[in-house]
């Protein structure tokens, strides 16, 4: 969304944004005394419907808390102690855990496993003097040796992320010992107050046979103790949760569930069933759905097809974000963007980490935090240990409600989807609670670094977000007044670079050149021009290749129907306008004569196209054009037209010196027409001839209007003409059968196509190097008619030039290439190889502003591919995990090698600043 108007917008619900800000403020502080104690649910439950407490705004209240009410679901993630602390040490110090000892109650015997039907645990704990609770301290082992650490998702995530970054860092540590293996158990969860213990049931028949057999290997003791160390805080709050409801007497049966997910935790221990040895069955099926603390989702992205067995080692399971995504229908595009960003490291981290705390209830342009964390709960999935492919239909849904034009199953634009994305996930993850407005100052006698910086920090104070810190860039832009010199200096933030391809497929066209001087005939010209350039360019390769002298210009026109469809004279269109079976014909005229009226003319004929003995008058041949003084009368028509005509006269029907001489011949033709019987059509070209003996042996000549083309008057020899304020007369000529015997009309009826040469050659694909992208994207160049500029000097709208530079380098810099052109008349796409660097992109002869930047250097690591054409194309993407290349085609993931990254296909270039 574009700035400037989120800004407006904002401006007008400034005041709206204060009071219900005020008002969650005061939902805040009544809530802050319960939610450390109470179960969410039931607190939102009880207030959600008070429209007393809320006041006119309850509906925006409940939103806010609905959505506070989404953060309950973190799930919780029993590990490895040891794999646990390994992580602590570097990414949580500052983390405490407290220790719960616990004993198993299943009765085990001393040489074999027997399996129960349910597993219960006590979590010990006493309560002091104070009646507080007195925990044991950390570092006491187990009696057994196993020492577990229950922490919340982001926690798990970010360990997770850090031993998969040591691992391919070449520091394995101690962590290869480890056995990756991960699975959910179904737990419930009371209070003893005889023991005054926290009870965990761990049941076979809420849980997959796999799951709960694997559970009895990590819980069931012969002997001793276990440790479960709780870093999340959750414990505290099941045992004053367990407590509310054991002290309501109808509720003295109601236990706590939970979702409970497991890694790292297997044994090489093979459980036995009366001395026999019982396989090891996996139990979870690929269709099967789990409730995971609030959050139903296919199993497929936990621990579905695929994953890691019971022994296998952890280098093995290790294969972090090489998960594809499944095709909803049509969703490619969504698929490619979304690998590319879930592969962005500092995006990782952020939502592997604890997100949650920059969700934005309040901001009225987002979606409560709701798009947030639907994309943030979809990553994780992808970057969950032994995934499959994930279906992103929660997260689509999400996407809907902020862009309700992806709602449907329809093809899109990957670099449109990736646009409102960013822009919904900054919206969702904005510090920023209360935008301040800030008024543009006068700018003038200012330097461009003071005027930046005051930008950038105006900028930051209502947009602060992972998304704006990491994406977001800045450029200057420049607006000169063509007439005055005025200079217009801003500075704008930028998430992208849109970059245009430079025109270097080149396109061939064939046009017809006459001379309007009747000294030559038509000739075909082949000239080679850029495919997506402009008229002018035309123009000038026209020029050149039929030498035209420094007085001559030329009038370009497309011939439709053998008439004058349209003049070309607008330097500024586009070539592709033009079709490859459209007919051009360019006319050589004098320059100091552009002042002068234009005459077209046209040519008719009798013919019997179906040879029934009906000849109709029909059009044919390429139109002549001229200029002519504005005191022209009819006969001076009749001999310009007889000038034009002269290089097709028959040689066998005149003498030599007759033939070089145009004027004189011009001269004897006129005499030859000044004694046409001015009666022979009666003033009506349209007339249908059976009988041709009363037809003339002459050319006769009627004025006709441009937007009724059969309708005219005949002209007359001595009446001046009446030149119509378009400055073009349009006569059309009625050729005799005399005259088709003089003249060799088949010059005139030879059109070629414009592009018909270009099918016998096929030239391969050339190539554009990323660095001449930027340099078309930053050079100096004119507004449009369309986007005129106000010049604050001239007090008038002006055709301004406008350049851009880039100011300030973003962290991860997202290049779009512009590969899909639109227009009025047709769309394409642009199938240019672009040369991009992979493993250094210097920017620094690019970037104007070379203070406080780290450096101006970029790696690639994610690009977004676009195959086909626009009527049906296909999405994929290229993402670099560690130093190996993947292709990730919706649901399919295989390596590549570096070579082939660089296509013609890629469309978003991803880069991260080295």
């Amino acid at each position: 969304m574009n700035h400037r108007f989120k800004d407006r917008l904002l401006a007008q619900l400034f005041a709206f944004s204060l009071f219900l800000n005020f008002l969650s403020l005061k939902i805040r502080l009544i809530l802050s005394k319960t939610l450390d104690f109470l179960n969410m649910d039931s607190l939102f439950f009880a207030t959600a419907d008070d429209d007393s407490l809320f006041g006119t705004t309850a509906a925006a209240s409940r939103s806010i808390l609905q959505s506070l009410e989404d953060l309950d679901d973190e799930r919780l993630y029993l590990v490895d102690h040891r794999w646990w602390n390994e992580t602590r040490e570097s990414l949580f110090r500052e983390v405490n855990g407290v220790c719960y000892p616990t004993t198993t109650s299943s009765g085990l015997a001393d040489d074999e496993f027997e399996f129960e039907s349910e597993i219960v645990l006590e979590m010990r704990t006493g309560e002091g003097d104070d009646g507080g609770v007195d925990w044991k301290v950390e570092g006491e082992e187990g009696v057994s040796g196993r020492e577990y650490a229950l922490v919340s998702e982001w926690m798990f995530y970010r360990a997770l992320k850090w031993h998969y970054d040591m691992k391919y860092a070449g520091n394995f540590v101690a962590i290869e010992d480890n056995k990756a293996d991960f699975f959910s158990l179904q737990v419930r969860l009371s209070i003893s107050a005889a023991t005054n213990s926290l009870v965990v049931r761990i049941s076979q028949k809420g849980n997959e046979i796999g799951a709960f057999n694997k559970s009895c290997q990590i819980f069931c003791l012969k002997s001793g103790l276990l440790n479960i160390w709780d870093f999340s805080g959750q414990i505290t709050k099941f045992f004053l949760q367990g407590r509310m409801l054991s002290d309501k007497s109808e509720q003295v049966n109601e236990e706590i569930f939970l979702e409970l997910q497991v890694y790292g935790l297997s044994f090489d221990v093979t459980p036995k069933a009366n001395g026999i040895a019982v396989e090891d069955f996996d139990g979870f099926s690929s269709g099967s759905s789990l409730k995971v603390n609030g959050h139903t989702d296919n199993v497929n992205s936990l621990v579905g097809l695929g994953h890691p067995s019971l022994t296998s080692s952890l280098s093995e399971a290790y294969n972090l974000g090489l998960t594809g995504l499944y095709n909803l229908g049509n969703t490619c595009f969504m698929n490619s963007a979304i690998q590319c960003l879930v592969h962005t490291p500092q995006l990782v981290n952020y939502f592997l980490g604890d997100f949650r705390r920059d969700l934005n209830f309040e901001n009225p342009l987002g979606m409560n935090g709701k798009l947030a964390l639907a994309f943030g709960d979809l990553l994780r999935q992808l970057w969950t240990p032994g995934a499959t492919s994930v279906a992103p239909r929660a997260f689509k849904s999400r996407l809907s409600g902020f862009a309700p034009q992806f709602s449907g199953y329809n093809q899109h634009d990957s670099q449109e989807f990736l646009a409102f994305l960013l822009d919904g996930l900054h919206e969702d993850l904005n510090r920023v609670k209360i935008k301040p407005y800030n008024e543009i100052k006068d700018t003038d006698g200012v330097s461009d670094k003071e005027v930046a910086d005051e930008h950038w920090r105006n900028h930051l104070a209502r947009n602060d977000s992972i998304i704006v810190g990491m994406c977001q860039g800045q450029y200057r832009s420049t607006l000169i007044c063509p007439l005055c010199k005025k200079h217009s200096v801003t500075f704008d933030p930028f998430i992208y670079l849109s970059l245009p391809l430079p025109s270097t497929t080149m396109r061939t066209m064939t046009l017809t050149v006459l001379s309007t001087d009747g000294t030559t005939l038509p000739i075909p010209v082949t000239v080679t021009v850029p495919k997506y350039g402009k008229f002018k360019d035309l123009i000038q390769a026209l020029s050149t290749a039929c030498s035209l002298r420094e007085d001559e210009t030329l009038l370009v026109a497309e011939i439709y129907n053998n008439r004058v469809l349209r003049i070309l004279d607008k330097p500024a269109d586009c070539i592709d306008l033009v079709r490859d079976d459209d007919r051009l014909v360019a006319y050589r005229l004098l320059k100091d004569e552009d002042v002068l009226p234009l005459v077209v003319f046209t040519h008719r004929r009798f013919e019997d196209p179906y040879g029934q003995g009906s000849p109709a008058l029909r059009e044919f041949g390429i139109p002549l054009v001229a200029r002519i003084p504005d005191c022209s009368d009819g006969s001076q028509i009749q001999q310009k037209f007889l000038q034009l005509l002269h290089p097709l006269l028959m040689p066998d029907e005149f003498s030599s010196d007759v033939f070089d001489d145009p004027v004189n011949t011009a001269n004897e033709d006129v005499e030859m027409v000044e004694a046409v019987d001015d009666n022979a059509f009666n003033g009506d070209p349209n007339i249908e001839v059976n009988d041709k003996s009363f037809v003339d042996d002459d050319f006769q000549f009627y004025f006709v209007q441009q937007e009724h083309f059969s309708e005219g008057s005949k002209m007359l020899m001595d009446e001046p003409l009446l030149i119509p304020e378009s400055r073009r007369v349009n006569v059309l000529v009625s050729w005799p059968e005399e005259m088709l015997k003089r003249y060799d009309t088949s010059i005139l009826s030879h059109l070629p196509e414009t592009c018909g040469l270009a099918l016998l050659t096929k030239k391969p694909p050339e190539s554009v190097s990323l660095y001449k992208c930027l340099e078309a994207f930053l050079k100096e160049e004119p507004l449009g008619p369309e986007d005129m500029w106000y010049c604050p000097k001239c007090l008038k709208h002006r055709q301004a030039s406008k350049k851009l530079d880039l100011w300030r380098l973003p962290e991860i810099l997202i290049i779009h290439l512009k590969r899909f052109s639109y227009n009025q008349f047709l769309k394409d796409k642009l199938e240019t190889f672009v040369d991009f660097p992979i493993v250094d992109f210097d920017l620094s002869d690019y970037t104007v502003h070379k203070e406080g930047q780290s450096s101006f250097r970029y790696e690639l690591y994610a690009v977004s591919n676009h195959y086909g054409g626009l009527g049906g194309g296909h999405y994929t993407a290229f993402v670099q995990c560690g130093q190996q290349w993947y292709e990730f085609n919706d649901s399919q993931v295989f390596p590549i090698s570096e070579d082939q990254i660089k296509t013609s296909a890629a469309y978003v270039l991803f880069y991260r600043r080295i």
